[in-house]
């Protein structure tokens, strides 16, 4: 497995589990779906809804297993579906955000969806034109700067502050559990030129208030890159949740993307940026403003190919960030380890400067360093201000084993006793994680 594939494994939060063949004859295709994941983690600080201050170590784990096959049905179109399961758990003392206890244990469905395509059936459309889904199953738009899956994972630690239970069974930073509740998704047209997807998406989150929501995502692909342009409209929320989140406006909230990913034509450019607009579902809330641009370079005549991305991201105030994720590696969209997981601010009411580096020692090697810097933030009063560096790599080990060690160092500006999350004072946090990847 090259390193590239084991980057794909790593932030495949909404790709298909490691799936092995057992039957395949006469159009009829049966797969084993299997992957699993361990994290172990430790911050010498920990951060506000936590209750105390110090040190915390804890351990998150997850396997999915399951099902899944395809069956042609004549003009080579075909029926396909997965049923899955995942059992996960944390151990510890819980996440240094407090969102986990440690105590957290859960076996469940994860996928469960049946779908058809077009094969070559609809010419017009090319070669499985239209793709049509329902079910369990995770969705995403672009780079998951606003969905990627529901991928919020809490435990149980608040569900005595809020008197609601969200426990998803714990690997908080994992995210073990990904699929949207129900879905009805129709995907149109090819790799190539215009594209389109139609999707209804309900969430069975407590700590995403079980948003419904609708929406369609037009996408224009060419060699030089993907121009998108997505409409999400929020349908319903749970009425006793929604207002302990805050997220009371999403019943009615409407959200407008206009996005760009690619190279321009240039082969080592990488240009990427999304302008989101975001009407909410009430009065209780401004209207607000999402976006971010990025640019990049890849040294390829350079010895491991180093290459240095730059980013700048802003978000308003009210700025709903929705089912945001970790998609196409560290920083995206979380921003910042310990800021995007624990201390905050969660891709809302921020400016962020963003560095990145990375290169590539040998195919099964790539190490990297992340900085971030945090301002503008909690309506302008700099209380969440501060910086973060974390320096990675993504190893493969070994045909079934991927390793991805990271260390950060996280300085905030205020102590929570002076504004900020961090309980106790504003020291740099040395944090560590090494994530085990174990794809079959």
């Amino acid at each position: 497995m090259t390193q590239s594939l084991a980057c794909l494994a790593l932030v495949g939060l909404s790709a298909p589990a490691s799936a092995y063949n057992f039957y395949k004859q006469d159009g009829t295709e049966l797969n084993l779906d299997i992957e699993a994941m361990l994290g172990v983690f430790s911050s010498q600080e920990s951060y506000v809804p936590n209750s105390e201050a110090g040190e915390s170590t804890w351990q998150e784990g997850f396997i999915k297993y399951g099902l899944s096959g395809s069956h042609i049905i004549g003009a080579n179109s075909s029926i396909y579906g997965a049923l899955n399961l995942v059992s996960s758990g944390t151990w510890g003392d819980g996440d240094a955000g407090g969102f986990s206890s440690g105590d957290e244990r859960r076996t469940a469905l994860e996928d469960a969806y049946l779908g058809w395509r077009s094969g070559d059936l609809i010419p017009a459309l090319g070669q499985d034109g239209l793709d049509i889904s329902v079910g369990r199953q995770a969705f995403t738009i672009g780079d998951g700067f606003l969905i990627n899956g529901d991928s919020l994972n809490f435990g149980d630690s608040l569900n005595p502050v809020l008197g609601v239970d969200v426990d998803r069974g714990g690997a908080y930073w994992l995210a073990a559990r990904k699929a949207f509740d129900q879905t009805a998704i129709a995907r149109i047209g090819g790799s190539e030129g215009l594209r389109a997807d139609l999707f209804w998406l309900d969430s069975d989150n407590k700590a995403q208030a079980e948003m419904e929501m609708a929406g369609a995502n037009a996408e224009y692909v060419t060699p030089r890159g993907t121009f998108g342009l997505a409409y999400i409209e929020g349908l319903d929320v749970d009425d006793e949740v929604a207002p302990l989140l805050g997220y009371s406006s999403r019943d009615g909230q409407q959200t407008v993307s206009l996005r760009y990913q690619g190279n321009a034509g240039i082969e080592n450019l990488f240009l990427s940026g999304e302008f989101v607009t975001q009407e909410p579902g009430d009065n209780s809330f401004d209207d607000a403003i999402g976006w971010y641009a990025e640019a990049g370079w890849t040294f390829s005549d350079v010895t491991w190919s180093p290459s240095v991305n730059y980013r700048y991201s802003s978000f308003e105030e009210n700025f709903d960030p929705l089912f945001f994720g970790f998609n196409r590696g560290y920083g995206t969209w979380f921003q910042g380890e310990v800021a995007a997981n624990y201390a905050g601010p969660f891709n809302s009411d921020a400016d962020v400067h963003h560095v990145g580096v990375k290169a590539a020692p040998s195919e099964t090697l790539s190490v990297g360093a992340l900085f971030f810097n945090f301002r503008d933030t909690a309506g302008g009063s700099g209380n969440l201000n501060a910086n973060e560096i974390d320096i990675y790599a993504e190893w493969v080990a070994a045909p079934h084993l991927i390793l991805s060690p990271l260390v950060g160092f996280y300085t905030p500006d205020n102590s929570f006793a002076e504004g900020g999350t961090q309980i106790g004072n504003d020291d740099t946090n040395v944090y560590a994680q090494i994530i085990a990847i174990v794809p079959f």
